[in-house]
């Protein structure tokens, strides 16, 4: 039996979760391009999917029921409404001109779930378009190897995409254009899986722009949310807004983040460890601060702040403090293992993290305070940025026992 789609919290018991093992998109990735599809290096791929497979089974050995995102959007293709949408989201008409479009268009309408999933995922490129039917200015002006339809190599950090609140799922608005595709995939996903359909949204894809990394599960009915390079203060607006409207939030703490590579979103800079502990970059710890959003139980909201952010989640969390535990042990480590993800720890549950194994002074810290880690390799994974919390969609959670 699958587990309840329901997540209240960073740290319960972890029961199920949404991956995406890397794949050709990966392949896809040059130094011409790389900066623009947001990597800072190019990853060997063969490594980083062992890498992820190792990560897959350390969750799986945990009792961790695993769903891979091409898995799962492949199954969803099986239908022919998801089929038709998945067309039209792989198809640029603006790109690629009327009549190249509608050729492409029709080729993909006849092509199976799986070589369908493989385009959307991976992209197309001009020299693998289906043969010309006449001329076509649009083709002979491309390069072979320019993109018709742009590979998605950030699908690895599926919690980006979408989180779960309650028993509700986020589609996120991606701010980056690299990423603006992906979270169609997604929508195809939750409307026509039979594991996801019907889920209740908490939030729309089309609205304004806020990412699930920048989403923190405080605990019950308290989230905090980042604003920064991947969030606008209007999309952290319109998400309290639903969750209210939708009874699955109480309080919802705004964080400005600086708006930097470094910190793209509030988790590479602070996850939750324990129910009430968290591993935080030391220069975030006095600096991080906290606009409180609550109803205002006549339609609209109050806004409280800015206060220290620690104190506010305290608050909302209805404890008397959070516990901190910060990254390395001196500025320059503690600088060094906040660029290699040091902060960004996937709970499994209270006191038990996955995090990556070269960040060895933030490691000891935890472990030092009692957190257990799980040690994983990402000397591939990492290149482009993300750490255990951002290549993990937690879809069910049991809540943390009293």
């Amino acid at each position: 039996m699958n587990p309840t789609n329901r997540v209240d919290t960073e740290v319960g018991p972890l029961r199920s979760v949404l991956l995406h093992r890397p794949g050709n998109e990966l392949k896809r990735l040059t130094p011409r391009n790389n900066d623009q599809l947001l990597f800072d290096s190019i990853p060997w791929v063969d490594r980083a999917q062992e890498e992820h497979d190792a990560f897959a089974d350390v969750l799986r050995g945990r009792g961790v029921e695993v769903l891979l995102l091409a898995d799962v959007l492949r199954t969803a293709l099986a239908d022919p409404r998801a089929h038709a949408a998945g067309v039209h989201a792989a198809v640029d008409h603006r790109r690629l001109g009327e009549a190249l479009a509608d050729s492409l268009r029709s080729h993909l309408s006849t092509v199976d779930a799986v070589t369908l999933a493989e385009v959307l995922m991976s992209g197309m490129t001009f020299e693998e378009l289906p043969a010309a039917e006449g001329a076509s200015l649009v083709r002979r002006m491309h390069h072979p190897h320019d993109f018709a339809v742009d590979p998605l190599p950030n699908l690895l950090f599926t919690r980006d995409s979408s989180v779960w609140i309650a028993d509700r799922v986020a589609v996120s608005s991606l701010a980056m254009p690299a990423r603006s595709r992906e979270t169609a995939l997604l929508d195809l996903v939750y409307a026509y899986h039979p594991r996801f359909r019907g889920a209740p949204r908490a939030y729309g894809a089309h609205s304004a722009p806020i990412e699930g990394g920048d989403v923190l599960l405080l605990a019950p009915g308290v989230l905090a949310v980042g604003v920064g390079e991947r969030t606008s203060p209007a999309g952290a607006e319109s998400l309290a807004r639903s969750v209210f409207a939708d009874d699955i939030a109480h309080t919802v703490l705004v964080v400005p983040i600086e708006q930097s590579r470094a910190t793209m979103h509030l988790d590479t800079v602070c996850t939750m460890v324990g129910r009430d502990a968290v591993v935080m970059y030391p220069l975030a710890r006095e600096a991080l601060r906290a606009y409180s959003v609550r109803p205002d139980g006549d339609g609209e909201l109050r806004v409280d702040g800015p206060a220290p952010f620690l104190d506010a989640a305290a608050e909302a969390m209805g404890i008397d403090r959070l516990r901190v535990i910060d990254t390395g042990l001196d500025p320059v480590t503690a600088e060094r293992e906040q660029w290699d993800d040091g902060n960004n720890t996937l709970a499994l549950a209270p006191g038990v993290v996955v995090g990556y194994e070269r960040n060895v002074e933030t490691n000891e810290r935890l472990e030092e305070a009692g957190i257990e880690v799980l040690r994983i390799a990402g000397s591939e994974l990492g290149s482009g940025r993300g750490g255990p919390r951002c290549m993990s969609c937690p879809i069910a959670r049991d809540p943390i026992s009293t």
